[in-house]
């Protein structure tokens, strides 16, 4: 009689089958709950590692690798040694989802070198949390050689079962990361198909899985492919040829390699793992840097009153703006542009600069130092937008100047590279700004990586599509891909949107606008944006009389951009979200959905002892023919509150808590 055996249990043989190995080629590191189990075997003397989940296996043997210039390296290993440490990290954030930071991890450094010539080693580096693992290549001094020359990356996840994949499929390297996401089993992912990171797994009982990576310095960005069964790393090569991936002088080290786990996708999305992943503070002195909310006249078109004097690239549009930030609390005001041209000279095109580009220039008529001095006295800071290919070649001059005049920062544009040349490039923008008191805003750029902690003057991060394309999309960006980015992108950190558009219309009636653009989606919905997405400098995109004496407009005036902690109290992948975020001892909940109606449950259990305060914004009950509406209301609430949102299709709901 045959005996069939469950797929399960064939899941659960391979993945218990290393225990057979012998001791010296196997290492087992748990985290500090014992919850994530991380082992790695040398399995016929080639780099294998697998991982478990609350006695379950999730990650399957999975091969680990490298490929340099002189040869492969992963088979006819040995174990050299193995270095283990626990760890306790206490930190503070300057900027945000929490600005006090408790983490445990479990460590173990692993050497690995080859049994045959060239002998080469490199050693493993994991870190085991309670909310997910992660591992780096180190690579140390050699005898013969002071060059690592890297042409690939072997690190595969073979995971177990076939989880649903929620991800961004990207036609090549050279991108701004934005798109559409797709959510597919992992068996029906096409082969070979380059997946931006953050990518999200998900089992049918919940656990969730999130790939990416901390850390990224001076290293080529990684991307995920599946191939056959796995899913395979890929790094993005030096411009000009295809091949070499990573040069550097030893020792060096790659990125982390982060797994983020949890049995509820809320855990992800509250997990430090990214920054307790880097470097501490690299600045002694903070007191210049203020996270805050920016205007961006780009997006709503430089839209004036009738009566201003000559609008245009001159001090009485920036007063403009600026007066309207003064009254209203708002921290920064953005030069940009005007008719179609940078503030700066520039004899390019479509915003791409030109042979005689040049940022230190202001086009005729606009006296930058006018306008920063100006809003000095208003209480009120400059930022200027600039593209990359412009700014770099100026690079120390242009931040000298930009000091001098009394600039607080920048966007700097148009980057669409993740390569070591263009890492490299966006680590010293970071460093030389923080020497000259600028913050940087990055667009069109790839995911952050946890460097806020280091650099905390990186504000923030575009990667992803957004409010923009409201201006030339003839079909408007739809709350149903708005509730993909916290699953997917925002797993990363900050993420820039465009935010703020106060004229919402029926789908039926949405077109494009390049000035005034519309949107899709409630008013609710909108207000509940800033408080779901994680974005240390959030903008308020549409004009002064756009806002001005418009239900919802007062949360923006007050909402904060960094936060001193986070709770996720429901979520529902490619459905909805509610979130919770403290800034001192208040509260802000921000709730959003895609397109269907729905109810959603929401408990105070979070909240302290006593009577609170809460001002609420929700969808009107006319949303669906009217998604401007608002109802605003008071009420009183405790821990023990229940609460049931009716969000309306593209809906949202807001609330800010404050003890009586």
């Amino acid at each position: 009689m045959a005996i069939r055996i469950p797929g399960w249990c064939v899941i659960l043989l391979l993945f218990l089958s290393p225990a057979r190995l012998s001791a010296k080629d196997r290492i087992v590191i748990k985290s500090p709950d014992q919850q994530i189990v991380f082992t790695f075997s040398l399995i016929k003397k080639s780099a294998s590692y697998q991982v478990g989940f609350k006695s379950k296996p999730m990650v399957a043997p999975s091969p680990l690798g490298l490929v340099f210039a002189d040869g492969s390296f992963g088979e006819n290993l040995r174990i050299k040694g193995a270095a283990r440490m626990d760890s306790t990290l206490d930190y503070e954030l300057f900027t945000g989802k929490a600005s006090q930071v408790h983490s445990r991890y479990r460590q173990v450094v692993i050497a690995l070198q080859e049994i045959t010539h060239p002998f080469r080693q490199v050693d493993l580096e994991v870190r085991v949390f309670d909310d997910g693992i992660a591992f780096r290549y180190r690579f140390p001094k050699a005898e013969k050689t002071d060059e690592l020359v890297l042409l690939d990356e072997k690190t595969s996840f073979r995971f177990a079962g076939n989880p649903t994949v929620h991800t961004l499929c990207l036609p090549g390297y050279t991108s701004s990361h934005e798109g559409f996401y797709t959510h597919l089993p992992l068996n029906q992912m096409v082969e070979d198909t380059l997946m931006d990171m953050p990518t999200l797994l998900q089992y049918p009982d919940g656990t969730c899985v999130g790939i990416t990576e901390a850390a990224l310095l001076d290293y080529a960005g990684m991307y995920l492919s599946r191939q056959g069964d796995a899913l395979v790393s890929k790094l993005s090569p030096l411009p000009g040829q295809t091949n070499v991936k990573v040069k550097a002088r030893l020792p060096h080290h790659s990125p982390w390699r982060v797994l983020m786990i949890g049995d509820r996708v809320g855990t992800l999305m509250e997990s430090h793992i990214l920054t307790s992943l880097n470097a501490p503070c690299a600045f002694k002195d903070l007191s210049w840097l203020k996270p805050g909310k920016t205007t961006f006249p780009w997006w709503n078109g430089n839209v004036v009153p009738d009566t201003l004097n000559a609008p245009g690239n001159n001090f009485v549009t920036a007063q403009y703006y600026i007066d309207f930030c003064a009254r209203n609390g708002i921290a920064y005001h953005s030069v940009v542009e005007y008719g179609l041209h940078q503030w700066y000279v520039d004899d390019g095109t479509n915003f791409q600069p030109g042979p005689n580009a040049d940022v230190t220039t202001p086009v005729p008529g606009l006296n930058m130092q006018e306008i920063c001095d100006y809003a000095r006295t208003k209480g009120v800071g400059i930022r200027v937008w600039v593209h990359w290919a412009a700014l770099y070649p100026k690079l120390d001059s242009a931040f000298a100047l930009f000091e001098k005049w009394g600039l607080a920062g920048m966007m700097i544009d148009f980057m669409d590279r993740d390569d070591q040349q263009m890492v490299n490039i966006q680590t010293e923008m970071l460093q030389k700004a923080a020497a000259h008191r600028l913050h940087i805003q990055f667009h069109g750029a790839y995911k952050p990586s946890g460097l806020h902690r280091t650099y905390p003057n990186e504000f923030t991060r575009e990667g992803t599509l957004n409010y923009e394309t409201n201006k030339w999309d003839r079909a408007g960006l739809s709350p149903d891909h708005d509730i993909d980015i916290p699953f997917t992108r925002m797993l990363a950190g900050s993420t820039d949107y465009h935010l703020g558009g106060f004229r919402a219309v029926p789908p039926a009636e949405f077109k494009a606008q390049y000035t005034r653009p519309l949107m899709l989606g409630t008013r609710a919905h909108m207000l509940a944006m800033y408080v779901v997405l994680e974005n240390y400098l959030q903008m308020l995109c549409d004009y002064p009389a756009a806002y001005e004496g418009e239900a919802g407009f007062s949360f923006l005036c007050t909402v904060p951009t960094t936060w001193d902690e986070t709770l996720v109290l429901n979520a529902t992948l490619n459905e909805q979200v509610t979130i919770a975020r403290r800034k001192q001892d208040r509260w802000y909940l921000g709730a959003i959905n895609n397109n269907k109606a729905r109810t959603i449950p929401v408990s105070f259990g979070f909240l302290g002892e006593g009577d609170y305060t809460a001002e609420i914004f929700s969808d009107a009950a006319d949303a669906a023919q009217f998604p401007n509406h608002l109802i605003h209301e008071l009420r009183t609430i405790n821990r023990a509150t229940r609460m049931n949102l009716e969000l309306a299709a593209g809906g949202g709901w807001v609330m800010v808590v404050s003890k009586k």
